[in-house]
Order: C-alpha cells, then structure tokens, then sequence
C-alpha cells in the first residue's frame, strides 16, 4: 500500500491518497484534525463498469504553483496565491490498463482534486454513469445545505442547519455545502470549473456524502431517481457525461479555514479556472441595472399610458441617468415579453423571435436615447426563445446597440446546459454584450474566463417577496456561508418598503420587505454581483434616507475582507474601491449590541458616514440615522443592531493624514 501526500505551502492543510484492494481512497487534515476520513474515489462507465478497483500507482509528478493575476470583474483585484500539487497517475493492472490521473491542489485556504483522462490508444471515448467522488466527514460536525426536490430546479431553496447524523439518507444537496467542525473549524464543499460536465450535488449515504452528477435529458424520467426502489436502477444506468479523451472532470473544492470568513474570501475558485480569454475588456462595465419587473412595473398615474413603449422605458431611463445607474433593462410590461412570442405569459412559445419587438417598440431608439444619457441598455429574454437563433440574436443586439443580456428559465445543470450556457458567454463576448444567467446553478469561477458573466441567480431572493414566501433576515445570513462561497449572487436588490413579520402581506406591486432599511443597504456590500439590482421604481427611492449610499457603492471590488461573523446571527463584510471602504453589517431577528474593530483597516484617517438603523427601527424599520465621524484602524465602533437590522460604512481616506 502506498500513500501520496500533498501539503500547503503554510503546512496546515495535509491531503492524503491511498490504494487500497477495493478503492482509491483520501483523507484531509487541518492542523492535525482529521476532515474527511479514508473517502473513496472512483469512476463508473456505462460500457465497462467501474474504474477503481486493481489499479497500480505509477509515479506522481509533484509541482509547487503561484497563481499570480488580476480579474477583470471579482470580489478582489489582484490575486496572489500558492500551492503545492500532485499528478497521480493510476492505471487498471489487467484488462485494458486504461490510465486516469488523480490531479491534487493544496492551497493555504482550502483543497481541489479532480480525474484527468488523458488520450490513449485503446480508449477513445466514454460515457459516465456515476463519478463516486465521496466526503466522508470526521465526527458529527453542523451542516448548512439546501435540499432539493430534483435535478430540474432553479436552485432556489432554504437552508436547513442540523448535525450530519441527522441528514436523511438520499436526499440531494445543492452545492456550496457549508460544515462547522468542533473547534472553530469550518470548510465549505463545492466545484470549480464547471465546463462540458454534468453539474455536481451531494446526498448522504451512510457515513459520507456522495457525488451525484445531473444526467443527460435523455434520462431524466421518473420525479426522484435517487430513492430506493423502482428509480434506484435508472438511477445507476443514467448517462451523466459523454465525451472524447482527452476529457477532464471540475475541480472538487474543500474550503478549509479557521474563522468562517475566511471562506467568504477565498479566491480558489477562480484560482482553478482558466485565464481571461476576451482580448479586448475595454467594453466590460460593471454596474448597477433597474429591474421594474420585481416593483410591479410602476409608472407615474397621469403623464402616459404604460405598458411596451418608448414612454415606459424612457421614464426608467431617465431615472437611471439622474441617479448614476448604469443600465435600463427592458423586460416587458404586465407579464408580456418585449419581443414577439406566442408562449404564455413570460414562457417561451414555439416561435418566439427575440429580433421581433412587439409592434409599436422600436429598440433602436431606446439604445439611442439611453446612450444620450449615458445609460446602458439590456434585455430580458426567455432562454428557450434566445438560443435556437443565438447567433442572428446576438447580432441584432449588437446593431441595436444593446449592453447586456438577462438570461432566464435555464433550471438544469446537465451537460448539455453547462455547455449552452459557455456557448452563450462565448458568442456574447463576439459581440460585446454581457450576461446575467436567472433560474441557473452556482457559479463555479468561470467570471476569471468569461468575465462577461457579470452575475447569476440560484438563490432563494426577494422576488419571493411578491407573492407570499418572504426571505427572513436568516436567509440572508444563511446565503452568505452556501450560495455565496460560490461567487456572484443575483438578488433583486433595493426593497425600499420594509416592515415588521407582522405588518408583512404579498404584494405584487410595491412589494414589501422585511429586515430593516440599513440591512436592505448592506445587503448590497454583504452580496458579491457584478450588476447589482436597483428593483423598486424611482419615487420608492428618490428623497428617501440611504439612497444616497445605494447610488455610490460599487459592484465590483478590490478587495474584501470579513472581519466579524457569527453563523446564523451576524456578519460584517468590508469592500475596498480604489481608496474607500465599503462596509454591511446584516443581523439575524434577534436585536443585538455588537463590537466592530477597524484594525483590518490600511493605516491612516478615514471620514465615516455611518448609516445604523434608527432607536425605533424595531417598529419602523424603514428608519435610519446616518453620522459622520473620524476613525482609523485602532478604533473600534460600537455598534447597535434591530432586530432584522444592519448597518452600513462610506469610508473615504483622508488626504495628508
């Protein structure tokens, strides 16, 4: 029996992988605590079964990395991080000796494996039923996952928080997967690279989580595949991935740290992506959109008729060029696509044309009034109405003068969607627009490449307000350690109407929210998204207290830092542009007084605008107060939070000091 070892560069992380007579097996430690524990590996084909059983290992390439770039669109700048790596190679000692290596990344925050199938002459192609990636997690350590129904999902569910003992058996599990150990240790499961592959979901099955990969729409009968019983067999026969050798699987990435924010700023998974390949970025402009979809599509009463015209989208307009917002989005008006569509409502019919506005909407004079006001103009569409004419689409966009695109509806991560969806970053790239993916699954740092692909949803998110299904303050911390891990995370932003649990109702028109104002405003500090949502209607913000921060905080950042967090209470998340600091602070239901240091702070003086929710935001929780005071990195702020509430800091250096 041999083992191979690979460590960080700093020592505390310590990958281990075996031969045993059954599997391939691997363990984790951090700091000399053991993570996951002897987990097996392994691959299974359709046409030859199982590949992991009587492998010999051949002779590992050892490498120590530095990745060492800047991002074009990202949480951070400038990355700056080392690793330490391993090939493995294995191959099968009889039958066709068919070799696959084991590739292994150590990072100071966390560890990436994944199987490399390299061309050989007696296997040139394959089709994947299971991967058999396996977590066997030390102990009985905390789970936070969101648990799904099936593969055909929108990725918008709640977390439930709860022991892993208690974890039933069988149910599939969205990734990021966060896990508190004893011992303030914390790791996080999840992918990287998610390209020509089926995505990844976790269920237990007995002592570990297992890998279970989204098949082919081909086999996608029956509602629950994975249960025992009748679906148990299709599950185990469905296709999962078909492709040609050379092939690789994404990365499976184990976020290890000691504090839980050191997660939240981990760049491994753009670190494992491949590098920008758009040579001009010149006309990639992040930035915050309107969304009139989610207020109701409010216009004012008596100036003119609303609905899909020129008058609806110039009021909008008009707006965002008073107000510093980079794009308009046309969406529609009253549950009616802009573009010629014989689907019902928003859904996509079967001859959808996206190049066809609806009579009476000339889009060419929307772009050309928005560039007259320095606003950029993007576009809703259904995704089954964009793609079988993607390419005439896009075209159109581009002559139109169109920025960007909203994708919708997309809910599969099969291989054939994780292929549409880098199809249509690629040829939206060709023609300069950017791309926002709605109803899609966790990014997987795919914006290093494409940074085009300013955000994406597949959360739980305040559109939910509308109609019943209220996110709750925990959600939102809840989202911070899952969803988040994975990078930009779609929201619909800007509720400006919040009230207590008991003066919430459904509304479709002016939603309302609830948490606080200064837990609304922190929301988008707290929120990695490249194309941040301003969602309510202009009279919902204008003259209103905070709209003044919503207007100036940026959405694509220098740097980040989480200097305090308490899973499922409270987190503080600071963003540095240039030389300002933007920080949220968001709180769980429960009102709590808590300390803020300012040691994390570069040296020097910083004027603080200080927004904190008001004494009777517990009643009126649209109330906040906004100070100004001197601070530097030896203060430390008290800090008062209502319950739902948050608070939020301008931090502007102060010249000469």
């Amino acid at each position: 029996m041999r083992t191979v070892e690979v460590t960080s560069p700093d020592g505390q992380i310590r990958y281990a992988v075996r031969l045993t007579d059954s599997l391939p097996e691997y363990t984790v430690t951090f700091r000399g605590v053991i993570l996951i524990d002897h987990s097996p590996l392994g691959l299974t084909f359709l046409e030859t079964g199982a590949f992991g059983r009587g492998l010999t290992l051949l002779q590992p390439v050892y490498r120590e990395g530095e990745d060492k770039y800047d991002l074009v669109v990202g949480k951070t700048k400038s990355v700056h991080d080392f690793y330490r790596e391993a090939e493995i190679p294995l191959e099968e000692r009889a039958g066709r000796r068919r070799r696959v290596n084991l590739l292994v990344r150590v990072f100071n925050d966390g560890v990436a494996f994944r199987w490399e199938l390299p061309g050989q002459s007696n296997w040139s192609s394959y089709s994947l039923t299971d991967e058999n990636s396996s977590f066997r997690l030390a102990g009985d350590p905390v789970v936070l996952a969101s648990f799904l129904p099936g593969f055909t999902t929108s990725h918008e569910g709640r977390y439930t928080r709860q022991p892993f003992h208690q974890i039933k058996s069988d149910t599939l599990m969205d990734m990021p997967v966060f896990i508190e150990f004893p011992g303030h240790i914390y790791a996080a499961i999840t992918e990287a690279q998610l390209v020509d592959y089926a995505g990844m979901y976790l269920v237990r099955h007995g002592d570990a989580l297992k890998s279970e990969l989204s098949p082919l729409p081909g086999a996608r009968e029956g509602e629950r595949p994975w249960e025992e019983g009748p679906g148990d067999a299709w599950r185990r026969g469905a296709i999962r991935v078909k492709a040609t050798l050379p092939h690789r699987t994404p990365w499976r990435v184990l976020l290890v740290g000691s504090r839980p924010g050191a997660l939240v700023e981990s760049n491994i998974l753009t670190d494992l992506n491949a590098a920008c390949v758009i040579r001009d970025i010149s006309w990639i402009k992040p930035g915050k959109t309107d969304f009139h979809w989610w207020n109701g599509d409010i216009v004012p009463d008596t100036t003119f008729p609303p609905g899909i015209n020129f008058e609806t989208n110039q009021y909008y307009i008009d707006f965002c060029a008073r107000s510093g917002i980079e794009y308009h989005t046309v969406i529609g008006y009253g549950g009616i696509a802009w573009y010629s569509n014989d689907g019902v409502s928003y859904d996509a019919g079967p001859h959808a044309d996206v190049t066809q506005p609806v009579p009476g909407l000339d889009m060419r004079r929307i772009c050309d009034y928005a560039g007259q006001k320095g606003v950029g103009i993007r576009v809703w569409v259904h995704w089954k109405a964009l793609y079988p004419r993607i390419d005439s689409a896009f075209a159109v966009f581009e002559r139109w003068g169109i920025k960007g695109v909203m994708v919708d509806f997309m809910d599969r991560d099969d291989q054939e969607m994780v292929n549409i969806q880098t199809e249509i970053l690629q040829k939206a790239a060709e023609h300069h627009l950017h791309i926002q993916f709605h109803g899609a699954y966790k990014p997987t740092g795919l914006s290093r490449t494409w940074p085009n692909e300013f955000t994406r949803e597949g959360s739980l998110n305040y559109e939910n307000d509308k109609w019943g299904n209220p996110i709750t303050p925990e959600d939102d911390l809840n989202v911070v350690f899952t969803r988040l891990l994975a990078g930009p995370t779609d929201y619909h932003l800007g509720g400006f109407r919040a009230v207590t649990p008991g003066g919430y109702k459904a509304q479709y028109t002016r939603p309302l929210v609830l948490g606080t104002r200064c837990h609304m405003l922190a929301m988008y500090v707290i929120l990695e998204s490249y194309l941040a949502m301003v969602c309510d209607y202009p009279a919902a913000y204008e003259g209103q207290d905070g709209w003044d921060f919503l207007k100036a905080v940026p959405t694509s950042w220098d740097e980040t830092r989480v200097p305090e967090a308490v899973v499922g209470q409270w987190v503080t998340i600071a963003r540095r542009k240039g030389d300002e600091w933007f920080v949220g602070t968001i709180n769980s239901s429960k009102e709590r007084q808590v300390m803020l240091s300012l040691r994390w702070l570069p040296p020097g003086r910083y004027t603080a605008a200080i927004y904190n929710d008001a004494a009777d935001a517990s009643v009126s929780p649209d109330h906040l107060v906004m100070e100004t005071r001197d601070v530097g990195p030896a203060d430390t702020l008290m800090v008062r939070l209502a319950a739902g509430g948050g608070q939020v800091i301008f931090l502007r250096r102060v010249k000469n000091k």
